[in-house]
């Protein structure tokens, strides 16, 4: 399929000023920044590009570029997802690879890529392996070899398009220069298994979508029913309303997704793969594996999420800082990482533009914009709307405070370590006559601090280590972690997760507050006997206010309801129906800021 280039030239400009299409979303990250890039091109459109690699296969891509002809550096997005749709405003968790009337005008080309076997482009779709990495070195050398090209390449775009910047960041093609992955995750095991449960909800719905969308043709993707929904959502109020597009909203969007149909080829075999065949690590998920590659990326990486995306991207966020941060000073290259409050990467992406333009205009322009002034991980402390600072993460005036998981259901500081408390794990399971008398058992426990007489403010690493014993030989732990306002009203924060059979620790990588679980060998769980569990929930921070209390939630199904989940995104629990028993020595460590 041939470049179909327009002779139409786009002058609709999106930022921040008056006259321009109004962004959504934060767009820095709490700074100010100098000398960036000005608004002065009109934009032209290539459609369609072949983009050969190696092997023979074509890669199609959409091109956009300024109107005056030169040498410009060029940022390419890279996903499975349909580049037809990238430009238009719909808040559809595919539409996230960055705005074009953003970057072009200010002097970038833009080339939005379909890996293999995704919207017309050739070859066959295998996930996050060495031959995605492969591809897109191709695409990198490619772009960066173009007569409109200055030579230097980045990188952008949020989710699969963030994990592709670091997929090719691993192989290292000599053109890329600097890379923008906000919401990666590096390691595909952990974004569908979390600690060993299957991400049920996220990941049969992302697999059904993935299907039926890149197998859409072409002409529909660019027909008058997309050019309709582009019109209708570039209306500046209807726009303005969907900057705190959730999660839910994304999860439902899947779901009407699945309604279409797609060919079985290769969508079954991967879902298969990713949810049937392979629940512990293996050789397989090892390929799609970055973390263990980190030494091979040598240009500067910006990391970031936002502090809601719990149950996707936000653990590999702080997976890929430490791993960057356990390398030595010589092989580590530049690395910074900013944590975003609510909304802070809403769809159709198009917040941290400013922010993106001030790392790539330093990096790919040479300009001196300051956005390397000051320490390298930035956060937002949701409740208190403040920005904070700290070279290190965790921050390193926080320390591990332990809070007793105290038999009469307390939260404290100071509780005793006797006793226990039980609850029944998937009693919905137990197929009883409807009049047979319900277990006097819940179907899950909580832990809640007394009233705080102060404000609390935490941030950083928050590990359970629990002392537990269940009658069966494995079982789901699903820990979630609440603020409670004084009206009883309930803000998730954060969760953790782990199968008991994968409850194995590598000690190694571990740090207090943050356990590392290998994943690798199930192990039964000897019944009825206590075992201590040490049960990462995914870093967090938060200012809690006097009057409210903290919420500790154990069980082991978040489907039903008996823990709550984020995102609407709910777990396939392990494990038989099982009496648990959660005994008064366990405790929560959280990171208390002075």
């Amino acid at each position: 399929m041939p470049g179909q280039a327009r002779s139409t030239v786009n002058r609709t400009i999106s930022g921040t000023e008056r006259g321009q299409r109004r962004l959504n979303g934060p767009q820095t990250s709490g700074r100010d920044y100098r000398n960036l890039s000005c608004a002065q091109h009109g934009v032209v459109t290539e459609l369609n590009v072949s983009i050969p690699m190696r092997d023979g296969v074509n890669l199609l891509a959409d091109i956009r570029r300024p109107e005056k002809p030169g040498a410009y550096p060029v940022l390419i997005s890279a996903s499975p997802y349909p580049r037809q749709l990238q430009d238009v405003l719909v808040p559809l968790g595919v539409v996230e690879a960055g705005m074009d009337d953003f970057f072009v005008p200010r002097g970038y080309v833009h080339v939005t890529v379909n890996e293999r076997g995704t919207n017309d482009s050739g070859g066959r779709w295998t996930i996050f392996d060495s031959a995605e990495r492969q591809d897109l070195y191709d695409v990198v050398e490619w772009a960066g070899t173009q007569s409109w090209s200055s030579g230097a390449v980045g990188m952008l775009g949020i989710s699969y398009f963030a994990m592709a910047q670091l997929g090719a960041a691993v192989a290292a093609p000599p053109h890329l220069k600097a890379i923008f992955p906000l919401g990666l995750s590096s390691d595909l095991y952990e974004l569908v298994w979390h600690g060993g449960l299957l991400n049920s909800a996220f990941i049969s719905g992302w697999t059904t979508m993935l299907g039926i969308a890149t197998t859409r043709s072409d002409k529909m993707l660019r027909g008058p029913a997309v050019a309709a929904l582009r019109k209708i959502f570039q209306h500046p109020g209807l726009h303005a309303k969907l900057q705190h597009t959730n999660g839910e909203a994304a999860l439902a969007t899947l779901q009407r997704f699945a309604r279409g149909t797609y060919p079985a080829d290769p969508w079954d075999e991967l879902w298969q793969n990713l949810a049937v065949e392979r629940p512990f690590r293996d050789e397989w998920w090892q390929e799609r594996n970055l973390l263990e590659k980190l030494a091979d990326v040598k240009v500067p990486v910006y990391l970031g999420c936002e502090w809601d995306n719990t149950p996707v991207h936000l653990p590999s966020t702080f997976d890929t800082w430490d791993g960057f941060q356990r390398l030595s000073d010589e092989s580590r290259p530049p690395v910074r990482m900013t944590l975003l409050g609510e909304g802070g990467l809403g769809w159709p992406w198009e917040s941290m533009h400013v922010e993106a333009l001030a790392w790539f205009d330093h990096w790919l322009k040479g300009q001196d914009t300051g956005i390397l002034e000051g320490p390298p991980v930035r956060y937002f402390l949701p409740e208190a709307d403040q920005w904070r600072t700290s070279e290190t993460w965790p921050p390193a005036d926080s320390r591990l405070a332990s809070f007793h998981l105290a038999s009469d259901g307390v939260l404290s500081r100071h509780g005793g370590t006797e006793g226990s408390r039980r609850y029944l794990a998937h009693g919905e399971r137990i197929d009883r006559s409807k009049a047979a008398h319900k277990p006097d058992f819940p179907a899950a426990l909580s832990w809640t601090t007394p009233a705080l007489t102060t404000e609390l403010d935490f941030a950083g690493n928050i590990e359970l280590q629990m002392d537990a014993a269940i009658t069966d030989a494995d079982t789901s732990w699903i820990i979630a972690l609440e603020d409670v306002a004084p009206d009883g009203s309930a803000t998730f924060i954060t969760a953790g997760w782990q199968r008991a059979a994968l409850r194995t620790v590598n000690e190694e990588r571990s740090v207090p507050g943050r356990p590392v679980l290998d994943c690798d060998t199930p192990i039964a769980v000897p019944p009825n006997k206590s075992v201590r569990y040490r049960i990462p929930l995914c870093p967090n921070a938060r200012r809690l206010h006097a009057g409210h209390s903290l919420r500790l939630t154990v069980g082991s199904s978040d489907a039903t309801g008996a823990v709550p989940s984020n995102m609407g995104f709910t777990h396939l629990a392990a494990g038989g129906p099982s009496i648990n028993t959660v005994f008064a020595t366990s405790t929560l460590l959280l990171p208390l800021l002075p």
